[in-house]
């Protein structure tokens, strides 16, 4: 902080009262008696300019053991120790301010960091006023430097500062006596877009925080009296007329002696995205699954409770949706042969999977329905998941097509699903032959079996073509040709075609 050369007041020089007593020396006995004890360092000048008498707070303030070390004058001070402004600016030569008091000046405050001649970094931070006193005749006669040593308070904003910018978390700072903004970091920046100028300087009127607030009176009431304030929900004014949704709470600190609130901030729209993301999500996952051909049902593994039952599901059970939603497989019935289901159930508990599993469903006042379950372990929610199909057992090979062909029609990205689930569902049961309906495989020509096996593995167009020695071009002419040739649309029906037919199901 640069010296004031207009303080607010100054020290007065002291006069005699009754002008005819003859003219003294002030009694710098007395004056070394007075603050001999004191706290504060005290340096003495003569009318000479020469240094005569230092306390030990000022000595210590220093780091030397007697007067000599101060250097006996303003030159010889100035040879051994180097003073800067706050701002690490020099003081040039006149400015010291044992110079400046040797010269009859009288300051309120003047903040310097000192250090030894030659050393790069300052060791002390010295606060320092001056008085001067006169003689009996009002003239100048002893110089006085009172020395404050704010080292510690000085170094724990230092820390508190570099802390304070480094924090990614959005944060800034409001002078509670005038209700201005004194500080504000890079993360409160880069999260509203306020450039430093905008934001430092200006009132909380200016710059509103709390304008948003959801409990703005609450928030309002507790700055007024410099309490904290609880975190709150609130909408943030950008400087180019957006909002933003964040999280604040503010909690009173002091910079130094002055009182201050520190405001932090969390960003609420990145989580909301990503909120707004996963319900797209799972509205998409329930579109699908609800357009299912074949019954379905999404369960809970721990006790199997029913939490999604789509409509082919309630249509071939003859039950409701509410009849069926929130209820065991046990309470529901949901299997006609208990015995059975109890097999199936420590099955899928085995191996996390049921591929094509005969079992007879339940039907409400008729006769049980033959199928062919298959069951993947899905997350729903964050909630661990079983997805259960259970196409009717004459109608398994049509109904692995026609699951696909709904997944890739309703999902925005059909791999999600197809990669996780439906390769467990659409596995063929151990010991069940290639189809025997559609084209041959024996019709198609060797290099497009190729292409088949690989895309039936998993691999895009440009691993076949790395595979096959193909340009890409190639490897996409034989996908086409495939299509036209197997009478599929997608490459997901594609794979379900080759898989029923035992190809690429069991390769790396």
């Amino acid at each position: 902080m640069m010296p004031a050369h207009q303080p607010a007041f100054r020290f007065p020089v002291v006069a005699a009262m009754d002008p005819s007593t003859p003219p003294a020396h002030a009694d710098t006995q007395q004056l070394r008696s007075i603050v001999g004890g004191v706290s504060d360092g005290v340096i003495l000048i003569a009318a000479d300019q020469r240094i005569v008498w230092a306390n030990e707070p000022a000595l210590a303030m220093h780091g030397v053991a007697g007067i000599a070390g101060l250097g006996g004058t303003a030159a010889g001070y100035r040879e051994r120790f180097d003073l800067r402004y706050r701002n690490r600016h020099r003081l040039p030569e006149g400015e010291y301010p044992l110079e400046r008091v040797m010269a009859g000046e009288a300051f309120d405050e003047v903040v310097v960091e000192v250090a030894p001649a030659g050393e790069p970094d300052p060791r002390w931070t010295h606060r320092i006023r001056s008085l001067v006193l006169a003689d009996e005749a009002g003239l100048p006669d002893l110089r006085v430097l009172i020395l404050r040593d704010e080292t510690e308070r000085y170094d724990a904003e230092e820390r508190f500062e570099r802390a304070f910018n480094a924090n990614p978390a959005p944060a800034l700072i409001l002078r509670l006596s005038d209700l201005r903004h004194v500080r504000v970091n890079r993360g409160f920046l880069e999260m509203t877009g306020y450039r430093e100028d905008q934001v430092v300087g200006r009132s909380a009127y200016d710059v509103d925080v709390l304008d948003g607030a959801a409990r703005r009176e609450l928030a309002v009431e507790r700055l007024s009296e410099g309490r904290t304030i609880p975190q709150m929900e609130a909408t943030l004014q950008l400087p180019d007329g957006r909002e933003k949704c964040v999280v604040l709470a503010g909690q009173p600190i002091e910079i130094g002696s002055t009182a201050c609130m520190l405001f932090t901030f969390a960003d609420l729209d990145g989580r909301r995205s990503a909120e707004k993301a996963l319900r797209q999500s799972e509205e998409r996952f329930a579109l699908a699954f609800r357009a299912l051909p074949v019954p379905a049902l999404m369960a809970t593994t721990d006790d199997f409770r029913i939490l999604l039952a789509n409509e082919a599901f309630c249509r071939g059970t003859n039950r409701g949706e509410a009849d069926v939603l929130g209820r065991t497989a046990a309470e529901l019935p949901l299997w006609a042969d208990a015995g059975a289901s109890q097999a199936l159930v420590a099955r899928f508990r085995r191996e996390g999977r049921l591929s094509d599993e005969d079992a007879l469903l339940h039907v409400r006042g008729g006769a049980p329905l033959a199928c062919a379950v298959s069951a993947a372990a899905v997350e729903l929610a964050g909630r661990s998941c079983l997805l259960l199909v259970a196409p009717r057992a004459p109608e398994r090979a049509r109904a692995r097509a026609e699951v696909a062909a709904a997944v890739a029609a309703v999902m925005t990205d059909a791999g999600t699903i197809t990669s996780a689930v439906l390769d467990r569902l659409s596995h063929p049961a151990p010991g069940e032959g290639p189809a025997e309906a559609g084209p041959s495989l024996s019709a198609l020509p060797a290099r497009a079996r190729e292409v088949l096996d690989l895309v039936s593995r998993g691999l895009d167009d440009t691993a076949i073509a790395g595979r096959l020695g193909l340009s890409r071009t190639t490897v996409r002419n034989h996908v086409n040709g495939l299509y036209r040739r197997l009478g599929v649309g997608s490459r997901t029906q594609l794979v379900v075609w080759a898989r029923e037919r035992g190809i690429g199901a069991d390769k790396g």
